[in-house]
C-alpha cells in the first residue's frame, strides 16, 4: 500500500502551465454557480480535456432550478471530458445546493465520475465523497479521520489540504486566529526566532511568543513536513484521495512529493 493517498491538486486557469508539468491529477478552478441557477466559466484553454470541475458556491443567490444547474454541469464535464467534479461550497447545505449536490452525485456515479462535496453535505449526497479538511485548531487530526472513517467508511473520504498558518492571542475561546501570509510568517520566524515545536496532534508546527501590546501568542502553521504527516496519517486510516490547492502549496510541492510521488494513478 502507498504511504501517500492520490493527491489531486485544485489550479486557477492561469496556473495551469506551471501545475502541469508535476504530473499529478488536476482540478480546474474555473466554474462557479451565477445568479438565476446558470453556470459561469472563466476562460480555460479551448483545447483543455480531462481532469476535474472545481465547482464554487461565492456569491450564489440560491436561485434558479437545481435540475437545469446539474444538466450545465454535467455537458460541460462531457465536452470537456472532465470526470468528475468537486463542489467546493463554502455555504451551508441550503435548500437548493443540498439538492443540486444530490442530483451531481447521482449523476456523477451513472456516469462512473467521481463527485465530492463538503462533509456537511454527505447528508444530502449519500453517493458522494466527502471532503474532510486537515485545519484544526483542538483535537487530533488522526482521531477525527479515524472516527470519519468508522461513520462513512475511509474509501469515501478526501482529505481537503488546508495550509494552516494562524496567529491565536491566547487565550483563544472561539478558536479562531489571524491568518498569516507566507511573508508574515516568515517575517515573525525572522525577527523572533523562537523554538519551533510539532503537535502530533494537529500535525503542524507552532511557537509561542510575547507582545508587549496583546501578551500572549500561539502561532500554528505548516510546512512541507507537517503536509506530509497529514498525508500519512490519512492514507494510514484508509483514506486513499487527498485534495490540494496548488495557489496555497505551490512553494512546498517539491517537499510535499518527496520520495512520495503519487504512486496509484487514475
Amino acid at each position: 500500500m502507498s504511504v501517500m493517498p492520490v493527491l489531486i491538486l485544485t489550479v486557477p486557469p492561469g496556473q495551469l502551465d506551471r501545475a502541469r508539468p508535476l504530473g499529478l491529477p488536476l482540478a480546474h478552478m474555473a466554474y462557479r454557480l451565477g445568479r438565476g441557477g446558470q453556470l459561469l466559466r472563466s476562460d480555460l484553454p479551448l483545447r483543455l480535456r480531462g481532469g476535474l470541475m472545481v465547482l464554487s458556491d461565492a456569491g450564489y443567490d440560491g436561485s434558479g432550478d437545481p435540475g437545469g444547474l446539474c444538466r450545465q454541469v454535467v455537458g460541460e464535464c462531457a465536452a470537456r471530458g472532465f470526470d468528475g467534479v468537486l463542489c467546493d461550497f463554502e455555504q451551508p447545505p441550503v435548500p437548493a445546493l443540498a439538492r443540486l449536490a444530490g442530483l451531481l452525485s447521482r449523476a456523477a456515479a451513472r456516469r462512473g465520475w467521481r463527485c465530492l462535496v463538503p462533509l456537511t453535505f454527505a447528508g444530502a449526497a449519500p453517493g458522494a465523497g466527502l471532503l474532510v479538511s486537515s485545519a484544526l485548531s483542538g483535537g487530533s487530526l488522526d482521531l477525527r479521520l479515524r472516527e470519519l472513517g468508522e461513520r462513512y467508511g475511509p474509501r469515501r473520504l478526501a482529505l481537503a489540504v488546508e495550509r494552516t498558518a494562524e496567529d491565536f492571542f491566547l487565550p483563544a475561546p472561539t478558536g479562531c486566529g489571524v491568518p498569516l501570509s507566507r511573508e508574515e510568517l516568515a517575517r515573525r520566524l525572522e525577527e523572533r526566532r523562537p523554538a519551533v515545536f510539532f503537535s502530533p496532534d494537529l500535525c503542524a508546527h507552532y511557537f509561542t511568543y510575547m507582545s508587549r501590546e496583546n501578551g500572549a501568542h500561539f502561532v500554528l502553521f505548516d510546512t512541507a513536513d507537517s503536509i506530509r504527516e497529514k498525508l500519512r496519517l490519512a492514507r494510514a486510516a484508509g483514506v486513499e484521495t487527498a485534495v490540494l490547492a496548488y495557489p496555497e502549496v505551490d512553494d512546498l510541492l517539491p517537499g510535499i512529493l518527496r520520495s512520495g510521488r503519487n504512486s496509484e494513478r487514475r
